[in-house]
């Protein structure tokens, strides 16, 4: 996510030069023919303008539903920061000592300060190994960064059987019910309220990603990207021929003023254009994407701190402006 208030010039030239320069290009060979006696290239300028005014209603359309794409992403990962501190909380404050069940079927010890640190340690860790699978999953990048995102917060033994499933997230949270099936009727360190409490807290998880993955595996409809993209190209091949005949009437030589206005013109519908193409996937590690890595590590930063761990590691910084 970039993050500085205003786009550096760099930038903007970096993804606009090529688009730029064929502009100027088609533009000046189109002049460069108007001027050698071929008139009869021009159209009137009213479908011209007609037809701007259509594509600039369709790009609009198309863009909103990008920016939707993106915000709802934003949205279901600032709920996945909030519910996972939820899911501390409940852990740490529910997780103490031995509750009386009176559904067990024998008296069992209390649990020991050891136990549920562990226990405590165990439950945060796995979601902290959660988020960074979730991301993980999201971006493709399994392969490369499993050892060192998610297999630090689990043990050996559940990192290997984890990485080999096919939705990893999945059977973390799978693996997090089961603990607490085991804390309920094993240990006896969860009632009947607290243990639904904490399964509706894994439900919540278990919906935020599933809208992670809607986004990420329903692309945007292609017939409005692909057709928005066409009817751009369209309207900056008839631009010049539009506008030729209206800058040759303002006098001799006017009429290569064609080359820069129909150039900036055409740049201008082809960058709100690509505005929208880069909204359409928020979860591909782009400059314009949700910061997944950011979020993950400011979820690593409370839950570690929520257990008294003072080696923290550091919030993710901007590279170059942008936030991943």
């Amino acid at each position: 996510m970039y993050i500085r208030q205003n786009l550096r010039w760099s930038i903007i030239w970096r993804k606009s030069w090529q688009s730029v320069l064929f502009l100027t290009l088609y533009n000046t060979v189109v002049c460069a023919v108007f001027a050698s006696g071929f008139t009869q290239i021009t159209i009137p300028w009213q479908p011209v303008a007609t037809l701007g005014t259509a594509v600039a209603f369709y790009i609009g359309f198309k863009n909103n539903g990008s920016y939707d794409r993106f915000w709802e992403g934003r949205q279901i990962w600032g709920g996945i920061v909030n519910a996972s501190r939820t899911w501390a909380i409940q852990a740490l404050e529910y997780i103490t000592s031995r509750v009386d069940a009176p559904d067990l079927l024998h008296e069992m010890p209390a649990a020991t300060a050891a136990e549920l640190t562990v226990r405590h340690r165990r439950l945060l860790y796995r979601h902290i190994a959660w988020c960074n699978a979730l991301r993980l999953e999201l971006r493709r990048q399994r392969a490369e960064c499993w050892d060192t995102d998610v297999a630090p917060f689990l043990s050996e033994e559940e990192s290997a059987f984890m990485r080999l499933r096919a939705n990893p997230p999945t059977h973390l949270l799978r693996r997090q019910a089961a603990e607490l099936r085991v804390l309920r009727e094993e240990r006896g360190l969860l009632n009947d309220f607290q243990h639904l409490a904490l399964m509706q807290t894994l439900d919540q998880l278990f919906v935020l990603q599933g809208g992670c993955e809607r986004i990420k595996n329903t692309p945007f409809p292609r017939q409005f990207a692909f057709y928005s993209f066409v009817f751009v190209c369209l309207f900056a091949l008839l631009l010049p021929l539009g506008l030729l005949r209206e800058f040759d009437q303002l006098g001799h030589y006017m009429v290569w003023l064609t080359v820069p206005f129909a150039t900036l013109v055409a740049w201008v519908f082809n960058t709100i254009e690509s505005v929208g193409h880069t909204s359409e996937n928020p979860f591909e590690n782009q400059m314009n994407d949700v910061p997944m890595t950011a979020l993950c590590r400011t979820v690593e930063i409370d839950l570690r701190e929520m257990l008294g761990e003072t080696e923290l590691p550091p919030p993710i910084r901007p590279i170059k402006d942008v936030l991943y």
